[in-house]
This record gives C-alpha cells, sequence and structure tokens, in this order.
C-alpha cells in the first residue's frame, strides 16, 4: 500500500551532522503496519537517499528501508519504509547517515521479473500473493492458430500457502520437468484460470451495454524489487472500444504484508473504466460496499474458498455490478471507476483459505474495510 507524503521540506537537511527529525502521525482508530511511506530525496533536501538511516528516537532502532530509482537514470529518487504505529498515535525518527553495512537487512520477499522461459510471462509476488500477466508472444501464438500461447489482459493469481519466494522455484520446475506449478506440494499452485477474463483487477472499458479490453501488455520495465516494494511498469497497443481510441499505460505496486497489488493506471480516450473480477462458476457471493469503495467475489475454490476484491478511495469509487453472460469467462463483478487526469488507481487481490489469512468470508471484508480505510486516511509525514 502506498502512501503518498504530506510534503512539508525539510528547513536544513543538507548531509551534514545536524539533527534532522521527522514525525509519521496516525489519524485513525487503527493499528497501522505493512503500509509504505515514501520519502523523496526532495522531501529530504539529499543527494543521495542511498546513504540515509532512519532512527526511531524511542526504540533507538534503525528501520528497514529500500531506495527506489524511479525513471531508471541510476539515481535512487526515494526512500521506503514501513513504520508501525497505534491507533491515534504518533512516531518520531531521526534521519541519520549510514553505511551500507550499517543498513538493516532483510530477504527480497517483494520481487518481479519478465519471464522469458514461459514465453513472456511478467510475474510479481509478495509474502502473501502472487500474480502474473502476459506478453505479445504469447497473444501471437493464439492469433496464429497455437492454443500453448494465451491471449488476454486479465490478472491471473498464482495461490501461494508461504511466506517464501515462490516465482522462480515453480518456473525452474516447470521448464526442467521435475514438476508442476498447478499441483500443490505444499506451497501452493497455479488453478486459477483466467482466459479471456478479467481475472483479477483486470481493466474495460464499457459502451452502452457493451465491454472492451485490451490485448496482452507489449512492453515491460521492473522498476524495482526488495523486502518492502516491488514495482514495474506495462504498456500496451492502442486499443478500440466502440470507435474510442484507448492509450493505456500501468505501473504495479505490491508491498510487504499486502494481500492487495496497487495499480495506477494511465488513460487516455476515457472517463470512467470497470476494473473486473472473474466470476469463474458462478457458484460465489459478490458482495460491495459504496461507501467503502470496495467490490469483492467470495467463491469454492477446488477444495478450498478463495476471495478476490477490488478497493479504491472513496473519491473515485463509482459503484458496483454484476455481468452475467453465457459467454465463456466474460461474467465479472465489476467496480465502477473515475479517471481523472488521464489517471486512475485502485488496489486488486486475493486471499486463499489454505494460506491461512482469511478463512471466512467476514475476516476477508473485515480487511477490505480496514484497508479502504488506511488508503482514505494516509499517514501524515511532517519535519520537526
Amino acid at each position: 500500500m502506498q502512501l503518498f507524503i504530506i510534503t512539508i521540506l525539510l528547513s536544513s537537511c543538507s548531509q551534514n551532522n545536524n539533527a534532522k527529525y521527522i514525525t509519521v502521525k496516525n489519524i485513525i482508530d487503527l493499528e497501522r503496519t505493512f503500509e509504505t511511506v515514501v520519502l523523496t530525496k526532495v522531501f529530504l533536501n539529499v543527494e543521495d537517499v542511498t546513504k540515509i538511516g532512519i532512527l526511531d528516537t524511542k526504540t533507538k532502532k534503525l528501520q528497514l528501508t529500500q531506495t527506489v530509482d524511479n525513471d531508471g537514470d541510476g539515481n535512487m529518487d526515494d526512500i521506503l519504509f514501513q513504520p508501525q504505529l497505534a491507533a491515534n498515535s504518533e512516531k518520531t525518527y531521526e534521519i541519520v547517515l549510514i553505511t551500507e553495512d550499517e543498513k538493516p537487512k532483510a530477504p527480497t520477499f517483494c520481487f518481479s521479473r519478465f519471464v522469458p522461459e514461459r514465453i513472456d510471462d511478467y510475474a510479481w509476488e509478495n509474502n502473501k500473493v502472487a500474480f502474473r500477466v502476459y506478453g505479445p508472444a504469447a497473444q501471437k501464438m493464439i492469433e496464429d492458430g497455437n492454443p500453448s500461447g494465451t491471449l488476454s489482459s486479465g490478472i491471473d493469481a498464482w495461490l501461494k500457502r508461504v511466506e517464501y519466494p515462490v516465482i522462480n522455484k515453480w518456473y525452474k520446475k516447470a521448464k526442467e520437468g521435475t514438476g508442476t506449478y498447478h499441483k500443490d506440494t505444499g506451497e501452493g499452485l497455479d488453478n486459477f484460470h483466467v482466459g479471456a477474463s478479467r481475472g483479477v483487477g483486470g481493466i474495460a472499458v464499457k459502451i452502452c451495454s457493451t465491454y472492451y479490453y485490451s490485448k496482452n501488455y507489449t512492453k515491460w520495465r521492473t522498476i524495482t524489487n526488495g523486502p518492502i516494494r516491488t514495482s514495474f511498469y506495462l504498456e500496451y497497443a492502442d486499443w478500440d472500444a466502440a470507435g474510442n481510441t484507448i492509450k493505456e499505460s500501468k505501473i504495479i505496486n505490491l508491498d510487504l504484508g499486502n494481500n492487495l497489488s496497487e495499480f495506477i493506471i494511465s488513460l487516455e480516450g476515457v472517463n470512467n473504466i470497470y476494473a473486473g473480477l472473474t466470476l469463474h462458476e458462478k457458484d460465489g457471493i459478490i458482495t460491495g460496499n459504496n461507501k467503502k469503495g470496495w467490490v469483492s467475489y467470495w467463491q469454492p475454490h477446488g477444495d478450498s474458498e478463495l476471495g478476490t476484491a477490488i478497493v479504491t478511495t472513496k473519491k473515485s469509487f463509482i459503484g458496483f455490478e454484476k455481468y452475467d453472460v453465457e459467454t465463456k469467462d466474460l461474467s465479472s463483478a465489476y467496480a465502477n471507476l473515475k479517471v481523472k487526469n488521464n489517471t486512475v488507481t485502485y488496489y486488486a487481490g486475493y486471499s486463499w483459505k489454505e494460506s491461512g489469512q482469511f478463512n471466512t468470508i467476514q475476516k476477508w471484508e473485515n480487511y477490505l474495510n480496514q484497508f479502504h480505510a488506511r488508503i482514505n486516511n494516509p499517514l501524515k509525514v511532517s519535519s520537526n
């Protein structure tokens, strides 16, 4: 979950030995964990965020951080960390200079990459969930009559039951013929059918009563991997929606401890979109909350149960609806979202009962309500 800081510039923050502090404030009656605060080098007024440490002034512990190069120019632009705050509380942190050896270390749980060994998937994961999308080579295979390809801009879910990374391991055993990720051997499996559906959060444009989609992504760029966040960029060929040319690209972020990926979608040619959840066998329960900006689908899945959802801010959420048709893969629960200044942001993801995270629909919906409260009331960051 990305939280944009309230930008109050540090008045004296050249890289010297003067003390510099920031305060992070939680204004709601919920504990805050696994929420990512982004501090830009402009905010910190420093040239090199790789030398920065964030010290809890009470515990005297350095916080786990990750630096990010957003534009690929080789220079780190942001430093990320995940503070832990009690309800209605605040914490003060000192900005300090540290060496590389002094930085707290943690595994790269948040990971994504292009997967050429499986045609041209792009896959991503954290310690809770995993996903993948499909590229132009997989699209061309279908268009050339090869059923081994995939033609879809839907989001596939890989169901994990372990916290450690599985993407490389699962693709490797499939490539080497030593196993398959379609069978659960204790870590989870891919038994989530996408086809032409929206999967978990793929978008559509609705004209009259017809939904239109893009095809597979055409370009990709990995932005960052690390202990706190994975982030990447996808671009799509222009696509047609009843005579309207749609231009689409997106940045997807997935942070440590989150079941939902953040989708920041850039669009031209449309004022609102529909983000969808596939209904599969149509034997599940669609629920939603217009005031709290989410739609969910809780369904039987194999010998277990699975919840999928889309959440956004109250400013972006127009409503939700069910689209039920006979055509295979096209039935969806849709969230209708506003596009403002050619951008729309929402969060989409899942919880699999076998992971032990949320084993009832009530616990899943409670998570969605709390997630909505947090993104509508971001942590406030100021300088002292």
